[in-house]
């Protein structure tokens, strides 16, 4: 992220690149809907509100657009359909405009927040331990000391994976190894990174969601021990949702914010998928900020969200 929250060249063309299906699709289906048609009326925004809904924009979200929508109509009286994607843009801005949104400038440990723990939750699946492992390289860059807790020790993959990463960027990595206890590992990570002097403390947390008791148990259990040693941690709960599943991503981040309390966002394999929308409803109808979101591979990949950069890259057309 440059100066001011502005993206950098190469940051503005990965984040087009990763949303250019969603934006192709978007696009394609408004065209359709608008074909042969010189002005909004009431036929082409049930037709946009479809396509809203297929973009997995969430039914919530497209509602207060659509509304805000119709009063512009009935307010200009004539509106036409070349105007709409910009009017469309425009409202789900201001929409967004109302939202949480952290600092532009990438991530900032106060003083007084030192070692700053930041605990990662989602389901398998979603990209959460890569995404431990691309933050973990992006605060090193930035000259942070970092520790990474390896707690999801039910998945032998997970562990591994964290070891990987952790060789693979240069961190301190703290694991039990696999099936042992996950709050044991988080205890160990925290006082561990206390007595070197670490900045950040990142703890992988396990992503089953076999019973909400189970899981508000684990997770608490993994709070309090950190607790131990840092009456305020943890400092954040990031909860890690796939962008490609659209709807899904919804209903996890009812599940955990239920079972948590959940205060960062991030949003990954956007590029995979058409379903880029999910960011827009699950910004707005969750009021918890959406701090990174995963646009492909490659580390810096994992762009700090920009909603501007975001709803624009999102309206961008491209050559079919």
């Amino acid at each position: 992220m440059g100066l001011f929250g502005f993206l950098s060249k190469e940051q503005k063309e990965s984040l087009e690149k990763g949303l250019e299906k969603s934006s192709k699709s978007f696009f394609s289906k408004l065209a359709k809907a608008v074909a042969g048609k010189s002005q909004v009326d009431e036929e082409v925004l049930d037709e946009l509100e479809n396509i809203l809904i297929a973009s997995d924009v969430g039914a919530a979200t497209t509602i207060k657009i659509i509304r805000n929508i119709e009063a512009r109509v009935k307010r200009d009286k004539y509106v036409s359909t070349a105007e709409l994607d910009n009017i469309i843009r425009d409202e789900i801005k201001a929409l967004l405009a109302n939202n949480p949104q952290d600092t532009l400038e990438g991530f900032h440990i106060p003083a007084n927040k030192r070692p700053y723990v930041l605990m990662v939750v989602g389901v398998n699946g979603v990209g959460k331990t890569t995404t431990i492992g691309k933050l973990a390289a992006q605060f090193k860059k930035q000259g942070y000391k970092v520790v990474i807790g390896a707690a999801d020790t039910f998945r032998a993959a997970a562990v591994e994976q964290i070891r990987l990463w952790g060789e693979r960027v240069g961190v301190t990595v703290i694991d039990h190894g696999m099936n042992t206890d996950p709050s044991a590992v988080a205890f160990d990570a925290v006082k561990k990174g206390t007595e070197m002097g670490a900045d950040i403390i990142m703890i992988d947390t396990a992503g089953r969601l076999h019973t909400k008791v189970n899981l508000m148990n684990e997770l608490a259990k993994i709070k309090r021990v950190q607790q131990k040693f840092i009456p305020d941690a943890p400092h954040e709960v990031m909860l890690v949702l796939d962008g490609s599943t659209g709807q899904n991503a919804f209903l996890q981040a009812m599940e955990f914010t239920k079972a948590t309390e959940v205060n960062s966002l991030t949003i990954t394999k956007l590029d995979g998928s058409a379903k880029g929308g999910v960011v827009i409803g699950i910004s707005e109808q969750f009021k918890i900020p959406v701090k990174y979101i995963g646009v492909g591979e490659k580390i810096d990949d994992l762009q700090v969200f920009n909603r501007d950069a975001f709803v624009d890259s999102f309206f961008k057309k491209h050559e079919s």
